[in-house]
């Protein structure tokens, strides 16, 4: 019953895509816009259908169907309420129907949006484009990766259950929908783009559209990341955040475009600059999350985040191909209208720091890319397995992640167009001292590490020149007479506060990498050691089971406090053990503990594993503040191209504002409105 109802959402969802297409294209090629106003209308079936799918698969899972091979594979009757519900995308097919699902969501937005603007072609285009990405999607449900598929004979009484690597934190909850917000939400401005090219609209209103809604996906990949970044930490074991995993690059890849489109899109929506480039990295953006999707559901690579070897891979790289050929193909046809926007200012402009900073992406990507694509490509031509490991990643990408910090600094201060040297120099001024401070600071300190005390000197540079901008933006909402709401939900303090929280990431990192301790101790009960300056005492075992799992491990006080309770989970029917951390965290430093080996006997001696990590919180700390600076910057209602406005400077005669038009400034007072 359960899953016929399933399989009917399913089939609805992927029979309302087809016509969603099949009737937009029509429309299209015939120019009935009769036709075109109906499109909309699938979006409705499409949303019925994914959501009375959703709906029979979380019955299912509450009700243990196991009937359902899926249900068999990712739950039992043992799996705790909250990885029960958890358990739709714990595995490949699940994910599938989350994924259409988001689809689903996005698409009723846009047709929503654009109900009373759908007999023009070009909206046309943008739902067929959506249309025929959910079908695909929906189509795989039908076919290799259909999560109602049920037991031809009898079925087992209780299930396997979750992955233990799904069941031990609740950010499982979080992280992977997240994650499919930021992947799937790639896909609307993909269809702006290839309706704009279609239409030879390349210049119009919808790069404003398209822009937020690449804002809206970037977020929420990017807070993905960054919770994927903790869920590593708190579960894995190994005491680190990012492992250059082939899974973890395929999501960091169109994070990375997706950041150099927003910010060349700024250029494009002002003058018409770089509109080739721009268009291109929307388009690399959703090619990528289709490359990450084949990556995670294909098998080809092996990681904890990746799903088993499957029949969808090759499906997903039809899908990869067709994005890639049409993408190039529709650029080349337009590329004459595509390039009426030039450079006006030169490289001492905002126009030419945000150049600079796309080419310092792009060259990131190329190189993540190569370096994950790389052993796959090598076993395909040799037959040989070989891998790339965090060295090529880090000696490559630290200098271009060090450029883009040095841009992160400049590019904001710099208005647009020509700039006169003495303007540029005084805007500089400031924060190049407070640079070259906080690297003096480091080095008195005894910081002898040169990468080091390069982060650190250009963190103060950065936060200095976003806390210049952050003050005349406040000084001019004053006196303006500005509300100072409005001065907080700028589209450009947003982003002051996103590069704030971009540099307290870098030196986080920066700080636990460079400054971690890590080794083992092995003490008796109630005996004491010391380690990386903390106190590490052992109280005694500690065992705790529950109907769906059992956890053995150790009493541990650090510096006095505590107990904390490393050890090792057992979940479910799995044999092998989970390591499971211990954590004490603070504003200065992490210590984590993991338990290395079992007492042999009662009161026998134990093995810990211990790592202090300056500063780690901050990592999470600034990744919040990234994100609210990007809410902020998408929640700007004047999310467009503004009055142009001579830039103000702090320098002030009483109330009077000096303005630099005489310098050649032409700037942009992001107060005015």
């Amino acid at each position: 019953m359960i899953a016929n109802l399933g399989s009917s959402g399913v089939l609805l969802a992927f029979v309302a895509s087809i016509a969603g297409f099949a009737v937009a294209a029509w429309g299209i090629w015939t120019k009935r816009s009769s036709l075109l106003k109906t499109v909309p209308l699938y979006a409705a079936i499409l949303v019925l259908g994914s959501v009375v799918a959703t709906i029979a698969m979380q019955v299912a899972l509450f009700t243990h169907d196991f009937s359902i091979i899926y249900i068999a594979e990712v739950d039992s009757k043992q799996t705790p309420l909250l990885y029960t519900i958890t358990g739709m995308w714990s595995s490949l097919a699940g994910s599938i129907l989350l994924w259409g699902l988001v689809l689903a969501g996005y698409i009723a937005v846009v047709a929503f949006r654009h109900r009373h603007q759908a007999e023009q072609g070009f909206y046309g285009w943008v739902l067929m484009v959506c249309y025929g990405v959910s079908a695909f999607f929906f189509g795989l449900m039908i076919g290799p990766a259909n999560p109602f598929a049920v037991f031809n004979g009898p079925h087992p009484v209780n299930g396997v259950g979750p992955n233990p690597l799904l069941q031990d934190n609740i950010l499982v909850a979080f992280h992977p929908p997240l994650l499919y917000l930021g992947y799937v939400g790639f896909t609307v401005p993909f269809a702006y783009a290839i309706a704009a090219l279609a239409t030879g609209n390349v210049a119009g209103k919808w790069q404003i559209e398209a822009r937020k809604w690449a804002m809206f996906a970037w977020v929420c990949l990017g807070a993905g990341i960054m919770l994927g970044a903790w869920w590593s930490y708190l579960v894995l074991g190994w005491g680190g955040f990012w492992a250059w995993d082939p899974v973890e690059n395929a999501a960091l890849l169109p994070w990375l475009v997706g950041a150099a489109y927003i910010h060349s899109s700024m250029a494009t929506e002002r003058n018409g600059a770089y509109r080739v480039w721009t268009i291109s990295l929307i388009i690399s953006a959703f090619c990528l999350t289709i490359l990450g999707t084949f990556l995670t559901r294909s098998g080809v690579v092996e990681s904890v985040h990746a799903f088993s070897e499957s029949d969808v891979g090759v499906y997903i790289l039809i899908l990869l191909g067709i994005s890639v050929v049409t993408g190039i193909s529709m650029l080349a046809w337009r590329g004459d209208a595509l390039r009426s926007g030039r450079l006006t200012g030169g490289f001492r402009s905002r126009e030419g720091m945000l150049l600079t900073q796309n080419v310092m992406f792009a060259l990131l990507s190329g190189i993540i890319l190569l370096g994950t694509l790389f052993p796959l490509l090598y076993q395909a031509f040799h037959g040989t397995e070989v891998t790339v490991g965090g060295p090529y990643f880090d000696t490559l990408g630290m200098p271009i992640a060090i450029v883009l910090l040095i841009l992160m600094g400049v590019a904001p201060i710099m208005p647009w167009g020509v700039t006169g040297k003495s303007v540029l120099r005084r805007r500089l001024l400031v924060p190049a001292w407070v640079g070259v401070i906080v690297a003096a600071v480091c080095i008195v300190a005894g910081v002898h590490d040169v990468a080091l005390i390069v982060v650190y000197a250009l963190a103060g540079f950065v936060v200095a020149s976003a806390g210049r901008q952050l003050y005349l933006q406040a000084r001019a909402a004053k006196l303006h007479n500005k509300n100072w709401l409005r001065f907080l939900l700028d589209r450009e303090t947003g982003g002051h506060i996103a590069h704030i929280g971009v540099v307290l990431i870098a030196v986080a990192l920066a700080s636990a990498v460079g400054f971690a301790s890590r080794g083992s101790v092995t003490l008796s009960p109630r005996t004491t050691a010391s380690f990386g300056g903390q106190r590490v005492e052992y109280l005694g075992e500690y065992k705790h089971s529950t109907p769906a799992s059992h956890f053995e491990g150790a009493l541990v006080l650090i510096d006095g406090h505590g107990p904390y309770k490393p050890g090792v989970s057992w979940f479910g029917s799995a044999t092998e053990p989970v390591g499971t951390p211990a954590l004490d965290s603070g504003p200065f430093r992490d210590v984590y503990i993991t338990l290395e080996s079992l007492p042999k006997h009662a009161n026998g001696k134990l093995t810990l594993g211990v790592t202090v990590q300056p500063l780690v919180m901050w990592l999470w700390v600034g990744g919040t503040m990234a994100v609210i600076g990007i809410l902020i910057a998408l929640l700007d209602s004047k999310s467009r191209r503004r009055n142009l406005v001579p830039h103000m400077d702090n320098e002030t005669d009483g109330h009077n504002v000096k303005v630099l038009a005489d310098e050649g400034v032409v700037g942009e007072f992001v107060a005015s409105r």
